[in-house]
C-alpha cells in the first residue's frame, strides 16, 4: 500500500485530535467563545487529516486520477484554519466579541479559493500539474493570492497571541509559548517541503501531531482556554480571604485554597461549572437573585457591590465582595471575595445579649424610680384628701346639730354650704392631679416597650415629664423652669412615652451634674427652629470633659462610676434617631454647663 507510513501517522494525529477535541467538550466552558473557535480549528484539522486519508485510499484503491478531486474538498477545512486561529487571537485579546460585519471579509479569500479549485479544470488557475510531492506540482496563479492571505494570516493570528501575552503578562505566558510554537511548526514544514526540501501534501497535517501536543499541555498543563482568570492570578494570590473568579458567562475558572477549605469542596470539581448549578452550602443559591443582579452590575461597572450572607446552618457567616475584573476598560471576569465574619457575628450576638441585658436593667431601675417618685407624688394629694374628709365630717357634725338650733339662721347655713364646697372643690384637684400621675407613670410602665406612633402636643408631652420628675426635683431642691416659646398645642407624632423616657434622662444627668449642690435650676426650652422642634435642657453644673465628650452617643460611656451604665444617652440618642428620626446635639464647657438639645420634625396641627 503507499504511503502507508502517512497514512499511520495521519491516523494517530487524528485519534490525538479527537482526545483534545473529547476533553475540550467534556471539560471546557461550554458558553466560552473562546473554547468554540478552539473546537472549530480543531475541527478543521480533523476533517484535513481525514480528507488525506480518505486521498490515500482512493490513490491505492481507486486511481491516482481521483486524488485531486477529494483534494479540492480538502482546501476547505485548510482554508478555514487560519481564519479559526484568528478569531482564537482575536477573542484572546477581547475577551468577548459581538458579531461584526466587517468579520465576513475573512472569508472572501477562502470562499474565491474553494470556487478557483472546483472549477480548477477549466482554467488551470490553481494547479496546472497536480501532484501528491509538492516540489512537482505546477501551480497556477492564484495559488499565490491563496498562499499569501493563508500565510499572512497566520502570522498576523501569531503576532496577536504574542503580543498580546507580553502585554497581559510582561513576558510570554507558557501558554501562549506552546500556542504559538504549535502553530508555527506545521508552517514551517509546509515551506520547507515547497521550497527547500522534497516533501509531500502529507507531511504538513502530519507535523500537527506536534501542535495537537503542544496543544494538550497549554490546555490540560496550563489551561489555555481560561487565560484571562490565570493571567490575573498574580492580583490574587497573596489573598488570605476565600475567593472565586468567574468568566463573563458565570463560568467558575479558579479559586483559591482557603475557598476549598472553607467550603469543603475541591478546585477540580468547581472549574468549568456554571456558578448557580453548585451548592456551596447554600450561601451562593440561597441569595441566588442577588447575586445575578450584583454580578451583572459589577460587568458593568468598577463598582464593588457587598452583601452578607450565612451558610444554612449559620456555621459561618460572610460578607462577600462582588466586583468585575476589567482590563483596558473592558471586563473579563468577575470576583467574588468571601470575609469570613463568624467570629465578629458571634462576638455581636454575645454584645446583643449582654446589652438587652443591661437595657432591661436600666428600664427596671427607671421603673423603680418613676415607683419612689408615685409614692412622693400621690402621698401629699392623699393626706389632703384625708385631711378634707375630716373637714368635711366635721361640717356634717355641725350641720347636724344646727338643724334644731333656733339661733342658727339662714346665712350660717349657706356658710356651712360654701366650706363643704370648698373642700369638695381641693379634694377634686387633687383627685385629678392623682389622675394626671397615674396615668403619666401607666404611660411609662406599661407601655415601656409600645413603638406605636401616636399624635401628642407639646403640652402633653412636658406635663408628663413635670409630674414625672416632680418628685427627684423636689429632693435635690432643683428648680425646672419650663420655657414655652412656641405654641404648646403644636403637635408631634411618634412615641410619647420614649421621648417622655429621654427628656427625663437628660434632665436627671442635669441634677447630677451639679452634684448635690442645691437651690440651683435648670432650664428646659422648648422651641422651633425651621421645620424642627427643639427641645433643650440646660444645667450650670460640672460640664462634661473633652475626653467624655469625644466618646457620647457612640459608646456606652458613664461618668457616674459604678452607679452608671452609659446606656442612658447611648438609648436616648437612639431612640431620637430610631423612633423619630431626629438628632441630639449639645455643648457643654467644664465648670459651666451643659446643654442638650433634642431637634424633633414637626407637625403642625
Amino acid at each position: 500500500m503507499q504511503h502507508l507510513e502517512y497514512f499511520i501517522a495521519l491516523a494517530i494525529t487524528v485519534i490525538a485530535e479527537l482526545v483534545i477535541f473529547y476533553y475540550i467538550r467534556k471539560r471546557g466552558n461550554k458558553r466560552s467563545q473562546l473554547v468554540t473557535a478552539f473546537k472549530l480549528t480543531m475541527l478543521c484539522m480533523m476533517f484535513w487529516c481525514i480528507g488525506l486519508m480518505v486521498q490515500i485510499l482512493a490513490i491505492n484503491f481507486i486511481s491516482l486520477d481521483v486524488a485531486i478531486y477529494i483534494d479540492y474538498f480538502i482546501y476547505l477545512p485548510l482554508a478555514l484554519t487560519p481564519v479559526a486561529l484568528f478569531f482564537i487571537a482575536y477573542i484572546f485579546i477581547k475577551k468577548h466579541i459581538e458579531f461584526k460585519k466587517w468579520y465576513l471579509l475573512l472569508f472572501i479569500v477562502p470562499t474565491i479559493t474553494m470556487i478557483v479549485l472546483w472549477t480548477n479544470n477549466f482554467h488551470h488557475l490553481f494547479y496546472i500539474d497536480y501532484s501528491v510531492n509538492t516540489t512537482t506540482t505546477v501551480f497556477g496563479p492564484y495559488f499565490l493570492v491563496h498562499s499569501i492571505y493563508t500565510y499572512g494570516l497566520f502570522l498576523v493570528d501569531i503576532l496577536m497571541l504574542l503580543i498580546t501575552s507580553i502585554r497581559k503578562s510582561s513576558f510570554l505566558s507558557k501558554q501562549s509559548i506552546l500556542i504559538v510554537i504549535g502553530t508555527i511548526i506545521p508552517i514551517a514544514v509546509n515551506v520547507i517541503g515547497m521550497t527547500i526540501l522534497e516533501g509531500n501534501i502529507y507531511t504538513t497535517p502530519i507535523s500537527f501531531i506536534v501542535t495537537i501536543i503542544l496543544f494538550g499541555i497549554a490546555i490540560l498543563r496550563y489551561n489555555f482556554l481560561n487565560i484571562a482568570p490565570i493571567a490575573l492570578k498574580r492580583v490574587v494570590n497573596q489573598m488570605s480571604d476565600s475567593y472565586m473568579i468567574l468568566n463573563q458567562d458565570y463560568i467558575v475558572s479558579d479559586c483559591n485554597k482557603p475557598f476549598e477549605h472553607t467550603f469543603k469542596t475541591n478546585r477540580n470539581m468547581l472549574i468549568g461549572e456554571y456558578i448557580f448549578d453548585l451548592n456551596i452550602s447554600d450561601v451562593i443559591s440561597s441569595n441566588r437573585d442577588k447575586f445575578k443582579d450584583f454580578m451583572l452590575k459589577a460587568q458593568k461597572s468598577e463598582k464593588i457591590f457587598k452583601l452578607e450572607a450565612s451558610m444554612k446552618n449559620e456555621e459561618k457567616f460572610f460578607n462577600i465582595e462582588i466586583s468585575g475584573i476589567f482590563e483596558d476598560k473592558q471586563c473579563i471576569g468577575i470576583l467574588l471575595l468571601f470575609k469570613d465574619v463568624t467570629q465578629h457575628v458571634l462576638d455581636m450576638r454575645n454584645l446583643e445579649k449582654n446589652q438587652n441585658i443591661l437595657i432591661e436593667r436600666e428600664r427596671l431601675a427607671s421603673l423603680g424610680q418613676m415607683v419612689g417618685g408615685i409614692a412622693h407624688n400621690l402621698k401629699t394629694p392623699i393626706m389632703s384628701i384625708a385631711g378634707a374628709a375630716d373637714g368635711l365630717e366635721d361640717l356634717i357634725k355641725e350641720y347636724d346639730k344646727s338643724i334644731d338650733d333656733p339661733e342658727v339662721t339662714k346665712e350660717d347655713h349657706h356658710e356651712i354650704a360654701n366650706d363643704m364646697s370648698k373642700w369638695i372643690s381641693k379634694i377634686r384637684t387633687y383627685d385629678s392631679y392623682m389622675s394626671d400621675v397615674i396615668t403619666a407613670v401607666k404611660g411609662q410602665a406599661v407601655n415601656m416597650n409600645d413603638d406605636k406612633p401616636v399624635v401628642f402636643t407639646i403640652k402633653d408631652l412636658i406635663n408628663r415629664v413635670n409630674i414625672l420628675m416632680k418628685h427627684e426635683l423636689k429632693n435635690a431642691l432643683i428648680t425646672l423652669n419650663i420655657d414655652y416659646r412656641i405654641n404648646p398645642a403644636i403637635s408631634l407624632v411618634g412615641n410619647i412615652n420614649s421621648l417622655v423616657q429621654v427628656i427625663n434622662n437628660l434632665i436627671s444627668n442635669a441634677i447630677q451634674a451639679y452634684n448635690g449642690r442645691q437651690n440651683q435650676s435648670i432650664e428646659l426650652v422648648i422651641d422651633q427652629k425651621d421645620s424642627n422642634i427643639v427641645i433643650s435642657v440646660t444645667d450650670h453644673g460640672c460640664g462634661i470633659s473633652k475626653e467624655v465628650q469625644s466618646k457620647l452617643f457612640t459608646q456606652m460611656i458613664t461618668t457616674k462610676g459604678h452607679s452608671g451604665t452609659g446606656l442612658g444617652l447611648f438609648m436616648s440618642y437612639s431612640t431620637i434617631k430610631g423612633h423619630f428620626k431626629g438628632d441630639i446635639t449639645f455643648e457643654s464647657q467644664v465648670g459651666k454647663g451643659t446643654t442638650f438639645n433634642i431637634i424633633l420634625p414637626s407637625k403642625i396641627n
